[in-house]
């Protein structure tokens, strides 16, 4: 076990190299330049040719990536153009306030989406199956960004019962959990998170039970005499391996955030730091916040590999 683990980890790590190279690259391939949002209009050639120097612009591109990871490796991200805050400090404020609202709409989704799909699978064909899997579908269909406004016009405009925008009355600063108050702000944001992950997993859980019900093995276990409780346990946790690497991949968009959904309830969080720093061009934080959120999915997905490994020992050997 310890050295499959070595050897993912090791696996891991050209990854993230690959990920860093391409989150430095993109960024410089869309048009403009990044320093026209603090620079005045009429600023002179010598000052804009000071500032780039200042920010590393004026170096090939090559030698600034390695200057940009060599920083990044000690923790340095750089400084934002828009705000002149550290890019780690704007990255690490960002991903906490995404993390809160992960902290609810992970356990909702998954919780959720795996009951219905579960349920789904064992009765597949019936009546309780074509419900599910049609509020699967329906889930899975309706953009977040659409369902964020529509929750806001029914619940914050029409009867006032819940905030539609922002963190806290206070801000972010100021959150408290043990407030109704703060917590209010939740409540749209989540739901809105997490209807399209509940969806997925719904629809992939169903299918991975379908799937393992009809193997033989289920039949064995019926002729030995296990009652139809113990049968659904094997049959769930043979499924699981399946039904745990798409709720990796889910876990890492709901801890990256959504920019859309964060953008419609002017949420704090690393998917709304994206949105601005796409509009400002600012290029430090574009660059920072791509490459923790692209790591997110790269640890992610490490974990589920090992935790798929752990459930089914098959893997370790393939």
């Amino acid at each position: 076990m310890i050295r499959y683990i070595l050897r993912r980890i090791v696996y891991a790590i050209p990854i993230a190299f690959g990920v860093s190279v391409v989150c430095f690259s993109l960024v410089y391939i869309a048009p403009g330049d990044p320093l026209q949002t603090v620079m005045p209009p009429d600023a002179t050639a010598e000052t804009i040719a000071i500032v780039k120097h200042a920010y590393g612009f004026d170096r090939p591109l090559p030698m600034q990536f390695l200057i940009w990871l060599g920083r990044v490796v000690t923790g340095d991200f750089g400084v934002s153009i828009a705000t002149r805050r550290p890019v780690f400090l704007e990255v690490s404020e960002a991903l906490a306030n995404t993390a809160l609202l992960a902290m609810f709409a992970v356990p909702l989704a998954f919780f959720t989406g795996y009951v219905m799909g579960a349920v789904a699978g064992s009765f597949a064909g019936r009546w309780i199956d074509r419900v599910v899997t049609g509020a699967a579908v329906v889930g899975v269909s309706l953009p977040n960004y659409w369902l964020g406004i529509v929750l806001v016009i029914v619940f914050a405009v029409e009867y006032m019962v819940l905030p539609a925008t922002g963190m806290g009355p206070s801000g972010s600063t100021a959150f408290n959990l043990a407030q109704w108050s703060n917590v209010q702000f939740l409540v749209l944001p989540v739901i809105t998170l997490a209807m399209i992950p509940i969806g997925i997993l719904a629809r992939t859980t169903r299918a991975a039970v379908a799937e393992v019900r009809n193997q033989d093995f289920v039949q064995t276990l019926r002729a030995k005499g296990l009652s139809e409780w113990a049968v659904t346990r094997h049959v769930l946790k043979n499924a699981m391996p399946q039904v745990m690497a798409v709720m990796g991949l889910q876990f890492g968009y709901l801890l990256g955030g959504s920019i859309l959904v964060e953008t419609v309830f002017t949420w704090p969080g690393s998917g709304f730091l994206l949105s601005k720093a796409i509009i400002n061009r600012d290029v430090p934080v574009l660059q920072g916040t791509i490459l923790v959120l692209s790591l997110v999915f790269v640890t992610t997905n490490l974990v589920v590999d090992l935790l798929q490994s752990l459930i089914d020992p098959r893997i370790r050997r393939a």
